[in-house]
């Protein structure tokens, strides 16, 4: 059975990973790797490969940046043509990028079988491209596997079948787990010149928060009264720097003193800056989730969340872009009030496992 497995952007490569190992030991379970190339430079593509020990990929379809509609539709139009040549059984797609949903919707007009990895989560808020492409993967899908029973939940509310929902816990995790140790020896903090616990590690990349001048000014207010507290890492992306000097605003975040910004840097360099953060401010759907399972409390820049167990279970509080409620959470953290949690119990690192036993069992 070959099983065409999809990653495009930076967070599919930690979901994949665990999934490429997992196959190994089930000899009729062939993989066929196909990189999209919706993330594309080293540090955003290239250092997860090597780092998370993926195979080079069988295909890279090299698609590159573009709007959403013309990013969807190149991927649609390159994997059509991938899918035709190698004739998978199946098509697994993980999270919520564009390259899942246009792979996905590929493979069901060719009636080849999906797979969705980490089906079922919702923020509820469609004006994210990530809902949108979530909520249709999931309506073609034919086995869907969520992470936790949320997502069951939601799956079923929506009219799902139960016989196709399979819940699997978080394959995420199961990569945190594995390389956690390896990351803790990395050099990153003897780099920055950075002691344990000194700083809050922060990240921003959402359109709603970057793409809006009034709303990311609204959250350099707020860091700009946190840094007076504690140093802030800020691990920049590329398109949040990119409207920071639009907006005209470098000056005012370069007059921060106690502001670091640093560029992408690796997955096992950025999980050795989580581990050691006092605290984590982030608009990233995966940081929800890796900070519950380090017990770092985590403020959220968004209104809503995919990932409602790391509010219920564990560390995370949604702050939004509300200058007065990321400054108020903060000083709670730094006043020695952070919140504390457990996490879900599937989320124990076989995740992987039970999505390959349970493809077995379904196609074999």
């Amino acid at each position: 059975m070959k099983i065409a497995c999809i990653a495009g952007a930076r967070p599919n490569f930690m979901k994949i990973a665990p999934i490429l190992e997992a196959m190994k030991p089930y000899p009729n379970l062939d993989s066929l790797l196909v990189h999209t190339g919706q993330h594309y430079d080293y540090q955003m593509s290239g250092v997860f490969f090597k780092e998370l020990e993926i195979p080079e990929p069988d295909i890279h379809l090299g698609v590159g940046s573009g709007s959403h509609a013309v990013q969807t539709a190149k991927i649609m139009m390159a994997f059509e043509e991938t899918a035709l040549e190698h004739q998978p059984d199946l098509v697994l797609v993980v999270g919520d990028v564009n390259s899942t949903l246009a792979c996905a919707l590929v493979a069901a007009k060719l009636h080849i079988p999906v797979a969705h990895v980490e089906a079922g989560i919702r923020s509820f808020d469609m004006t994210m491209p990530e809902e949108v492409n979530r909520v249709l993967t999931d309506d073609i899908s034919d086995y869907l596997l969520p992470p936790s029973n949320f997502g069951r939940e939601n799956l079923i509310k929506e009219g799902i079948s139960e016989d196709k929902i399979f819940v699997v816990g978080d394959t995420m995790i199961d990569t945190l787990f594995k390389f956690r140790e390896r990351a803790e020896q990395t050099s990153i903090l003897t780099e920055l010149g950075l002691k344990a616990k000194s700083y809050a590690l922060m990240t921003l990349h959402r359109p709603a928060n970057v793409d809006i001048k009034e709303n990311l000014i609204a959250i350099l207010d707020a860091i700009e009264r946190i840094q007076e507290q504690i140093q802030i890492v800020f691990a920049i992306h590329p398109r949040t720097k990119s409207h920071i000097q639009t907006f005209g605003l470098s000056n005012r975040v370069a007059a921060m003193s106690n502001l670091r910004i640093i560029d992408p840097v690796g997955y096992f360099a950025f999980l050795n800056l989580m581990i050691n953060a006092h605290f984590v401010l982030t608009d990233s759907g995966g940081m929800q989730e890796e900070t519950t399972v380090l017990g770092i409390p985590c403020l959220t820049m968004r209104d809503t969340t995919e990932r409602p167990e790391t509010i219920e279970e564990g560390t995370n509080t949604l702050v939004a872009n509300d200058t007065e409620l990321i400054v108020e959470e903060s000083l709670k953290i730094l006043n020695g009030n952070g919140k504390r949690g457990t996490y879900p119990e599937l989320w124990d690192g076989h995740a992987a496992e039970r999505i390959v036993e349970v493809l077995h069992q379904q196609l074999v």
